[in-house]
């Protein structure tokens, strides 16, 4: 069992550093089944979305679990097409359906949709109001978004989910996040295994007898960034939460620091393409 620990919120709830990611996890069983081992290994923050087409699954996986709902963190997140529409509130109503729940602990803007965006956070602050969704935030958000909404909003969101991982570390929107009291959030946290064979990563890993995959995590919950690697593999997932015990010195730190090449693994929406940097 690992003993993940937390990072407070500004809205003063605790989100866990390390989650399990579950995009792309839609064969039948698969996410059930991930969840099961992800929960009996000490997870506590699942992270789905719309988008993902398997939030009815992670409904079925969160039932099935003897963990009271209470100690679970769930994230889901609202798609592009229903801010288009401005379909917001029955977006995230047909979100808590599919999940079979009363609230989310964290509804995110999936994508910065231009034109839309302002609109679909003054319907988040509503939802949030409402405590159907406990905290609220963003994903994807770049800085002059994020400003965008600092200039029509006094909410400021509780978490900025973005690709984040040595390869990529956006370290100036890290900075603004962090200065401003919003928890970043990294997705694709092992690059797609882009960072896996950089020699820096494996050195560093025979030093502590861990792989190259948990350097990677290590440093970023050592930055208090919260990494949500996805898996539906067992080994994997238990692999994934073993980064606890140890710590990277401050040399080390820098030197995977220094491994940015500005290196994009994850995909960008079609709609949004042309849109987002």
């Amino acid at each position: 069992m690992s003993n993940i620990p937390s990072l407070t919120l500004n809205t003063n709830a605790s989100m866990p550093l390390l989650g399990l990611g579950v995009y792309k996890a839609t064969a039948p069983g698969e996410v059930e089944g991930a969840i099961s081992t992800a929960l009996d290994l000490g997870y506590r923050l699942i992270d789905t979305a719309s988008a993902y087409k398997n939030e009815e699954g992670v409904g079925r996986g969160i039932r099935s679990s003897s963990v009271p709902r209470k100690e679970l963190f769930i994230t889901t997140k609202l798609w592009n097409t229903a801010q288009r529409i401005g379909d917001i509130d029955g977006a995230f109503q047909r979100s808590l359906d599919r999940l079979g729940l009363d609230y989310v602990d964290l509804y995110l803007i999936h994508w910065p949709v231009p034109g839309c965006f302002i609109n679909s956070w003054q319907a988040l602050e509503r939802i949030r109001e409402s405590g159907q969704a406990k905290a609220i935030g963003v994903s994807n958000f770049e800085i002059s978004h994020l400003e965008a909404l600092f200039q029509t909003s006094g909410i400021v969101p509780a978490v900025n989910q973005i690709e984040y991982h040595p390869l990529w570390n956006q370290s100036d929107l890290y900075e603004y996040c962090k200065e401003r009291g919003i928890a970043v959030q990294a997705y694709a946290p092992l690059a797609r295994g882009a960072y896996l064979k950089k020699d820096t990563m494996i050195h560093i890993g025979e030093t502590y007898g861990k792989s190259p995959a948990q350097i990677g995590l290590r440093w970023l919950v050592q930055k208090g960034i919260s990494a949500i690697p996805k898996s539906v593999n067992p080994e994997r997932i238990a692999e994934n939460a073993d980064i606890f015990d140890f710590e990277l010195t401050d040399m080390e730190m820098k030197t995977i620091d220094a491994l940015d090449e500005k290196f994009r693994s994850a995909g960008i929406p079609e709609d949004m393409q042309g849109f987002v940097i």
